[in-house]
């Protein structure tokens, strides 16, 4: 086998490079490309040497985050903003994250760009959120691409190929499972999967022995660091995490997944941004429209992938989002009932959850 890594390791090494700061090179069909920045973790030494490069830069958007702006959005999806000559580190910041939105409401004038192929743009977004960093980056045009990653010792990024294998979930290697006996459920086993592509591993607790052959109590949960651990009020995901397990141990056996989406899959920083942004007045799913990701990031494959890898064929999901069970059923798996899980509200939560019912359409 070769040495040399494939391209879902080089994929994995450019998002550690780009939360680093580290620029990474993504190369197009043409042998040309960009060399890319993430505006969140740019420095100020690699900004100048951004200018010093002498091409003509942008800092690329999400629609989302540029329906905020006022930007002009001519390529679906993402809108290109050109970067001023004498741009600095807090013009960057001021445009890739909201949060001094409401204090300075004018970030302009601003210059968008538009026509030509967008592919290397999209793509660059698309491995700022992977990389669960705001969706915003720096690009700079490169002749020659493969040439300057290897002067500059970057990582070199295949765009063409990348772009499909983005869309793709990587497969996932049953690690280790141990009995760990729970307070709601004493005969329990935690099982841990790891996904080939370096990204966070992810979680099943096996509540006694349910039967493969029958359609299995099971829970699609995201990892919430406030609710779970903390014990937060502004969310139900404590409650519900704990609800779930208690009626699995009631009836002797189920499987929780526990899945590490954190913040609906924008990652625990950006998900405190977007409380930041709800003290200001917002509701959930305007705040992360504001930050540039949609309402929610999550990829619910994966718990359909994991149910299969653990030998089962149907499920009664405990949970109050169709969406869910819509994805279980277009991976294969038969939902044969939906169990509510109507847990958790207070005072502090309160519009939380009116949001979630009437913007995600939680049947609560």
């Amino acid at each position: 086998m070769p040495l040399s890594p494939n391209l879902m390791e080089i994929l994995a090494r450019a998002r550690a490079d780009l939360r680093m700061g580290v620029p990474v090179v993504l190369a197009g069909a043409d042998g040309a490309g960009m060399m890319m920045l993430a505006a969140e973790t740019v420095s100020q030494d690699r900004l100048a040497l951004f200018h010093d490069a002498g091409g003509e830069g942008d800092l690329v958007l999400t629609a989302r985050r540029a329906a905020t702006l006022k930007a002009r959005v001519y390529d679906g999806d993402l809108a290109r903003v050109a970067v001023p000559a004498d741009a600095g580190l807090d013009w960057v910041r001021s445009i890739a994250d909201p949060a001094d939105d409401l204090s300075m409401p004018m970030k302009g004038p601003l210059k968008e760009r538009r026509g030509g192929d967008v592919s290397l743009q999209r793509l660059a977004l698309t491995l700022a959120k992977s990389a669960r960093l705001l969706p915003a980056a720096l690009l700079l045009p490169v002749e020659a691409a493969r040439a300057v990653a290897l002067r500059e010792n970057l990582t070199l990024v295949d765009g063409v190929a990348a772009a499909p294998s983005m869309l793709l979930l990587a497969n996932l290697d049953h690690v280790v499972s141990a009995r760990v006996p729970l307070s709601r459920a004493e005969n329990a086993r935690l099982h841990i999967f790891r996904p080939q592509d370096g990204s966070e591993e992810h979680y099943a607790i096996e509540v006694g022995r349910p039967d493969r052959s029958a359609p299995v109590l099971a829970r699609l949960h995201s990892a919430c660091f406030t609710g779970d651990v903390l014990g937060s009020l502004k969310c139900d995901c404590g409650p519900q995490l704990h609800a779930a397990l208690g009626r699995m141990g009631e009836e002797g056996a189920g499987v929780l997944l526990y899945l590490n989406q954190e913040g609906r899959g924008i990652g625990l920083a950006n998900k405190m941004r977007a409380y930041a942004l709800q003290d200001q007045g917002f509701d959930t799913v305007e705040a992360n429209h504001r930050l540039g990701f949609e309402d929610d990031e999550r990829d619910f494959r994966l718990g359909a992938e994991i149910l299969r890898r653990m030998g089962f064929g149907s499920v009664r999901l405990l949970t109050n989002n169709p969406n869910k069970l819509a994805m279980m059923e277009r991976c294969g798996l038969a939902v044969t009932e939906r169990v509510p899980l109507k847990v958790g509200r207070t005072a502090f939560n309160a519009h939380y959850l009116a949001t979630k019912a009437a913007k995600s359409g939680h049947l609560l």
